[in-house]
């Protein structure tokens, strides 16, 4: 580890190991600042944050840093969706249009709340540009969906809705309820249960978060050979996709357009604006306790969250082009949520674009949270997490 980083917080005695790889990280170059959380049962066996909260090393990373986590918000507007359907008594196999009128338009009829959200949906990317302005309009981005055509006939195929899943899988909570999936978090989940979590951040919570920055050092990009790959290869195809402006992929990830932003993910207009796909910022032991409180029946039933983890799609990826596998909005084990054969079975969760991933696992009973703001090339988690998780269950042996 270099003399510039140390690392802070706690680990329990059996999960050294955990902290030898967080150090680790930080020795080889891979972060700038992170931390990552882990809980057996509602015991914190693993608290521990290091770095920097900027990218000039001006603000160290403390214990409360909060960051922005990307896609991780998948599950927890999941779990608002799934919480309202429990509390309301409301059939997630009913069509979309019994409670969500004009949805039905261009075939989209025999569209159900699981197929929103499974990802099966159809409507993996907007057929229109839509600015970061515009996209902090939920009711505005459910009308311009509910108006499009779907990509396939929905329930027959699944692909990675990046950012249009927010927008779907949150209407169950808007539509249902009244409230937006960030105000629902935190009247109903984050502050109840004390979390520090936000589908939106406020502006206290933005202005001490961490900086995201792409990091320094790791190994040159080979994005070029990748996508020279063999047609075969469903990396070489993902590759190929990324640099094709009008693969669905590519759609899918680049609108709305946050690249034409100052400072991207980072602007504060997007921070507070709590996309429900990726607009959520938290501390890794509020992502980890949000897990713990899943797993704990705190959020939902032992029984809606069993059938929620439950495998609904496996398989190659419409728009990815890898093997992927969701339950109702949690990823479960494949190429793009990496896991240990000893998770096989019972973890679920969700991964953030850069390198952020919160689990569960059912089986082991554990909870994760990891954050950074030193953003990697992975779409999808990526060797940093994997790493930690692997490590984690090394410390259950």
């Amino acid at each position: 580890m270099s003399e510039e980083t140390e690392v802070h917080g706690v680990c329990a005695p059996g999960f050294e190991r955990v902290r030898r790889v967080f150090e680790n990280n930080f020795a080889r170059g891979l972060e700038v600042g992170a931390a990552v959380t882990v809980f057996a049962g509602d015991e914190r066996v693993v608290e521990l944050w290091g770095g920097w909260a900027d990218h000039r090393a001006e603000r160290p990373w403390r214990r409360d840093t909060p960051c922005f986590a990307f896609s991780c918000t998948k599950a927890v507007t999941a779990a608002a969706a799934l919480r309202v359907a429990e509390r309301g008594g409301h059939d997630l196999t009913a069509p979309v249009a019994s409670w969500w009128p004009g949805y039905d338009a261009h075939g989209k009829g025999k569209t159900t709340g699981e197929h929103l959200l499974s990802h099966q949906a159809g409507l993996p990317a907007f057929d229109t540009p839509v600015s970061a302005e515009e996209a902090a309009d939920p009711a505005a981005m459910a009308d311009l969906l509910a108006a499009q055509a779907p990509v396939w006939e929905p329930g027959t195929a699944h692909g990675y809705h990046s950012f249009t899943y927010g927008w779907l899988a949150g209407e169950l909570v808007r539509r249902l309820d009244g409230r937006t999936v960030g105000a629902y978090t935190a009247d109903e989940i984050a502050g109840p249960l004390g979390l520090d979590l936000w589908v939106g951040a406020p502006e206290g919570v933005a202005e001490r978060a961490a900086r995201l920055t792409r990091r320094a050092g790791g190994p040159p990009s080979r994005a070029a050979d990748i996508a020279d790959g063999p047609s075969d290869d469903p990396i070489a195809r993902m590759a190929r996709a990324a640099r094709d402006p009008e693969s669905l992929y590519s759609r899918s990830f680049r609108n709305p357009d946050t690249a034409s932003l100052r400072g991207g993910f980072n602007d504060r207009g997007v921070m507070a604006a709590g996309w429900p796909a990726a607009g959520l910022t938290t501390t890794a032991t509020g992502l980890a306790g949000f897990y713990r409180d899943l797993l704990a029946g705190r959020i939902l039933s032992p029984d809606t969250l069993r059938a929620a983890v439950a495998p609904r799609v496996e398989g190659e990826d419409a728009v990815l082009h890898l093997t992927s596998s969701f339950g109702l909005g949690f990823m479960r084990p494949s190429l793009v949520f990496a896991v240990p054969r000893a998770a096989q079975a019972g973890a679920f969760g969700h991964t953030g674009s850069g390198g952020s991933i919160g689990l569960a696992d059912l089986d082991h009973g554990i909870s994760l949270g990891y954050v950074m703001n030193g953003l990697g090339a992975e779409l999808s988690g990526g060797m940093r997490s994997m790493r930690l998780v692997k490590a984690v269950y090394d410390s259950l042996r």
